[in-house]
């Protein structure tokens, strides 16, 4: 491991725009049989934390940042994590940096070389940028942060091929490749790449990057698109699973173009095991993610980020799906 050497430890920065599939390929890499241990921070947009249950239970330190953008107001947060990290480094191989999907992989990037303490310690292996090949023609016309994530990566994963024809799979990658003419692209469906292609790159050239943007390495500030909110609720009744079902699928069908993305961990009524939800826009998923664990608290948790977005009407909505 990397203590023994003195080597400084690779991170890898996982990115991608909302719904993409950013924790469908962190949960491959954590549960494969790679060998390497992987030290992970993950990072939402949001008043209520989801991602660090929808990531499947490992042996990795998992640390979670809430409410604030990982390129903003917690990269300090960032910086302590890391140095923190950095006084058990022998129980780990690596970093893994989870950033939410309005994040701009590049002040992230910039925390490793602009810190001294985080620069002298880690290096920036990668940033793996996971694409969304259904919606990213969408994503590029409304969101200038999915062309960001595109233009900074390393490695591109191009997920969910088997939703498009051929045709549109050669225009989403010619748009990518406008882009970004340097990055490794691979195609995936559900996220399967193998890990070797993405871990242990040393792909992240910070030569490259600068002839591209001299200011890389200026304090910058960095906006979101500010029509984008995320709106979370909770309650601790167990919830109907007819209800829900019925009540979701309303409102995807209807206001599904303004929900960027839809996740939650839900507690149904006669169930002792977790149910995990998901929607991009209209399409949705869903599957039981084992057990509550001993003296855990079930409560239904749902995070809703998009835009136009009616708190009470969505507060109402989740509220009646509770069991009677």
């Amino acid at each position: 491991m990397a203590d023994a050497t003195g080597e400084k430890v690779p991170v890898t920065v996982l990115t991608g725009y909302l719904g993409a599939g950013k924790t469908t390929l962190l949960n491959r890499i954590l549960s494969e049989q790679h060998g390497r241990k992987y030290a992970v921070v993950i990072n939402e947009f949001g008043e209520l934390g989801v991602d660090n249950d929808l990531v499947v239970d490992t042996d990795e330190e998992v640390f979670e940042m809430n409410n604030g953008c990982i390129c903003c107001t917690v990269r300090g947060d960032l910086i302590r994590i890391v140095g923190g990290l950095m006084k058990r480094r022998d129980r780990f191989d690596g970093i893994i940096i989870e950033t939410t999907g309005l994040a701009n992989p590049a002040p992230v990037a910039q925390t490793f070389f602009v810190d001294e303490t985080v620069r002298d310690k880690t290096r920036l292996d990668a940033i793996v940028t996971v694409v969304d090949a259904k919606h990213l023609p969408q994503r590029l016309a409304d969101s200038p942060e999915a062309a960001d994530q595109i233009a900074f990566a390393d490695v591109i994963v191009l997920n969910k091929t088997d939703l498009v024809t051929p045709e549109e799979l050669q225009s989403v990658e010619a748009a990518i490749r406008a882009i970004n003419p340097f990055a490794k692209i691979h195609h995936a469906e559900r996220a399967r790449v193998p890990i070797a292609d993405l871990l242990d790159q040393g792909a992240f050239d910070l030569n490259r990057v600068l002839a591209g943007r001299p200011d890389f390495l200026a304090d910058e500030s960095h906006t979101h698109n500010e029509d984008v909110r995320s709106i979370s609720f909770e309650v601790e009744t167990p919830l109907d699973p007819e209800r829900f079902n019925a009540w979701i699928g309303v409102l995807l069908a209807e206001r599904g173009a303004d929900l960027l993305r839809t996740k939650g961990i839900l507690s149904y009524a006669g169930e002792n095991r977790r149910f995990a939800f998901q929607a991009v826009h209209m399409i949705a998923d869903g599957d039981f993610i084992g057990p509550w664990k001993p003296g855990e608290t079930r409560s239904s948790r749902i995070v809703f980020i998009g835009r136009n977005l009616n708190r009470p009407q969505l507060r109402r909505g989740f509220e009646s799906c509770q069991a009677a």
